[in-house]
């Protein structure tokens, strides 16, 4: 929205990037650069919520919870999930220039992923089965990527969605890497937000993670933060990673990512004094703990 107040922080902790009625809101504008958002919202039983994508496409993805999405004559209907750390969501994606209902029955949390775009796309629903998982790493370095709306696997115009689950223990996001210079081939320019929720175990009510976000020196930026569930980060660029599950705790984070790219792409560059681990990774096996979630609709699969 213009005359957002632009914010200089890169790590907003809980509660702090909260607009009424969104519990997250994070714009093109109020980051301070020029594609990507993320929106959480909540919904009590029998709420609604009426939204314009404006200039944004726009995908629905459930954090908990059901609910029923209405655009452009549409009625989706998404399953929804538990919680992130039962299953894989079925998602809704919303073009740009469109107005949307949100409801929910038994009420929820949902997240907004947008991407400021040219092209105008159709409405789509995409089942819980269709969304690719990939376990990447190995050892203390494995992970789960649901490739929820990734380049390869499902059409955007410049948006970017994956989530990531990360067992207790174990780093994520890690070698470091960045992805902030347009390098056909090679790296890919890409604002990117972390949104992130934690497994609490035990008898502690919040549990905890870390991460890293480090820059050059022509273009500097500096976070190590002690992340918890509904904190955020952003990472205008810059090498970021780890993710660090701590002991006890299993990690959760959603990536949404767009930039100016003549093709929507996702490649990477890894720190090259950190490339070095992944050549450790062939003789350790994959974290038998992966995959921590499957689609609940992978039984009524076509």
């Amino acid at each position: 929205m213009p005359g957002e107040a632009v914010t200089t922080r890169r790590h907003l902790p809980a509660g702090t990037a909260a607009v009424p009625p969104y519990d997250v809101q994070v714009t093109p504008d109020s980051a301070g650069w020029r594609y990507s958002s993320l929106r959480i919202l909540k919904l009590g039983a029998g709420q609604s919520h009426r939204l314009h994508t404006g200039v944004e496409e726009m995908l629905v993805l459930p954090l908990s919870g059901a609910c029923r999405v209405e655009c452009d004559g549409e009625v989706l209907e998404l399953a929804g999930r538990p919680d992130v750390f039962s299953a894989v969501t079925d998602l809704a994606y919303l073009p740009r220039d469109a107005e949307a209902v949100i409801g929910s029955d038994d009420g929820g949390r949902f997240a907004i992923a947008g991407a400021r775009c040219q092209r105008r796309l159709p409405v789509r629903y995409r089942a819980a089965y269709e969304v690719p998982v990939e376990l990447r790493g190995a050892g203390s370095c494995s992970r789960q990527v649901n490739n929820v709306c990734s380049a390869d696997s499902f059409e955007a115009d410049r948006l970017i969605v994956v989530e990531v689950l990360t067992p207790a223990g174990n780093w994520s996001s890690y070698p470091p890497h960045k992805h902030d210079e347009e390098r056909p081939g090679v790296e890919a320019e890409l604002e990117e937000i972390y949104y992130f929720q934690v497994r609490t175990g035990g008898s502690a009510p919040r549990g905890f993670a870390y991460h890293r976000v480090y820059g050059t020196p022509l273009r500097p930026i500096d976070v190590l933060a002690e992340v918890r569930s509904g904190d955020v980060v952003l990472v205008p660029h810059g090498w970021h990673g780890p993710s660090m599950a701590a002991p006890g705790y299993d990690l959760y984070y959603l990536n949404v990512m767009a930039g100016p790219g003549p093709e929507r792409s996702w490649l990477i560059c890894d720190d090259p004094d950190h490339a070095w681990v992944r050549g450790t990774w062939a003789d350790q096996p994959v974290d038998p703990r992966l995959p921590m979630t499957r689609s609940v609709t992978e039984e009524a699969r076509p």
